[in-house]
């Protein structure tokens, strides 16, 4: 079956590369008895994938079961999987059947593989090898034949290295990986899927389709979605819903899009708790770092060259392998890279440049994140001649917070 069938089978909207090589992988091991590893970030639709490679088995006519492993309580989880005798534990008034029992000859589907308990993952581990289990309280030995799929949104690597899952496991499991792209890795497909629910809500509360503007798509397609579809559906029925209008334009569509994250001007903080940065504030730290530390050299050569060497001390913390204070022999060290000459006091003098007015240069270490954050929105806001919008939009953030940053910072004409 080729990947435009599986798409119209099983309504899936998109023609990203990174999709389209998840389903022809999908397509390819479902006629197997392979497990199969289904990684992805919460929300891409992992369980459809499972879906997928079930229903083009060997398998399909039989059983499948989809498992939320986080959902289970680890004290259950043995008994909901394999079973339990009479009595095996507290409120075991009857003998069970466990999933991989009732399923037997099918698939089942672990979602969250990650939350399983490490107990749990022995025991799931020697199922998959040789197919055997043993229910809870018994010591019988059973057989099933069950093709096993599960699917995280962790990195089980890691946990690996935390202990917290087993290795053996990883590797029998992940035999094939699929991995679901993120929607922020497909926007070429963010405007179909959203026409897709927009006309699906439109049919289940019987109103008209909303359709968007163009502003309004790249809106929508500039904002990174850390719901993924899940989350671009449920905009989508919002704006269906509560939309008076049925063209939508940016500024309605900017209402129901969480301004959470969008934020990437640097901001100040009062305390000395860790925190978490975006890549342009850490850039903007690391460049106000530099300064404040260039300035601290400058000041230190300039009142070396003036022979102040008594009071003259630098902190280079930061630096290893170099001396924190300054002591009176730098000048000797200095020496070597500026040429000096002796002035009528004895002191050297070490010449800097044939500028000699470096007194009157300021040094600035006194600007601040705030200071920038400042700056950058009068750059936008002057770039873009006032249109708030536009500049909002050019910065990376929402209108209602430019707003705010306009009023706290008195730039308002």
């Amino acid at each position: 079956m080729d990947i435009q069938s599986v798409k119209q089978r099983f309504g899936i909207i998109g023609n990203a590369p990174a999709l389209n090589r998840a389903l022809e992988v999908a397509v390819r091991v479902a006629p197997t008895n392979l497990s199969i590893l289904i990684t992805g970030e919460s929300g891409v639709g992992k369980e459809v994938f499972s879906q997928i490679i079930h229903n083009l088995s060997t398998r399909k006519h039989e059983n499948f079961i989809s498992v939320n492993c986080g959902a289970i309580p680890e004290g259950t989880i043995d008994s909901e999987l394999f079973g339990h005798e009479k009595g095996a534990f507290t409120g075991a008034h009857d003998k069970r059947k466990g999933y991989f029992e009732t399923v037997n000859g099918g698939t089942i589907f672990l979602d969250e593989i990650g939350e399983m308990p490490i107990g749990t993952q022995a025991r799931l581990l020697r199922l998959l090898e040789n197919g055997e289990f043993i229910k809870v309280g018994s010591s019988i030995v059973q057989k099933t034949d069950v093709r096993v799929l599960a699917a995280t949104n962790v990195d089980l690597p890691k946990l690996i290295k935390q202990g917290k899952f087993r290795e053996d496991l990883y590797y029998r499991l992940n035999t094939v990986p699929i991995f679901v792209p993120p929607l922020r890795e497909r926007k070429e497909d963010i405007v179909m899927l959203f026409r897709k629910f927009a006309s699906d809500f439109s049919e289940k509360y019987r109103m008209q389709a909303v359709q968007l503007s163009e502003d309004a798509k790249q809106i929508l397609i500039s904002y990174r979605f850390p719901g993924n579809v899940r989350e671009l559906k449920n905009i989508a029925e919002q704006v269906s819903v509560l939309s008076k209008e049925k063209t939508i334009g940016k500024e309605e569509l900017a209402r129901f899009i969480p301004t959470v994250e969008q934020n990437t001007l640097p901001t100040i903080t009062h305390n000395n708790e860790s925190t978490s940065f975006t890549d342009r504030e850490l850039l903007y730290k690391m460049i106000f770092d530099i300064k404040h530390d260039l300035n601290d050299l400058k000041s230190f050569v300039w009142n070396m060259s003036n022979g102040n060497f008594d009071d003259t001390k630098i902190d280079f913390s930061d630096v290893s392998g170099i001396e924190k204070n300054i002591s009176n022999t730098t000048p000797n060290v200095m020496s070597k890279q500026y040429p000096v000459i002796e002035n009528s006091s004895g002191n050297p003098t070490i010449i800097l440049n044939d500028e000699p007015q470096y007194e009157e240069e300021s040094i600035d270490s006194s600007l601040s994140l705030a200071d920038m954050e400042k700056s950058m929105i009068i750059k936008a806001l002057d770039k873009h001649k006032g249109k708030r919008r536009d500049a909002a939009l050019d910065l990376g953030i929402s209108e209602r917070t430019l707003y705010r940053k306009i009023k706290e910072y008195k730039l308002e004409e």
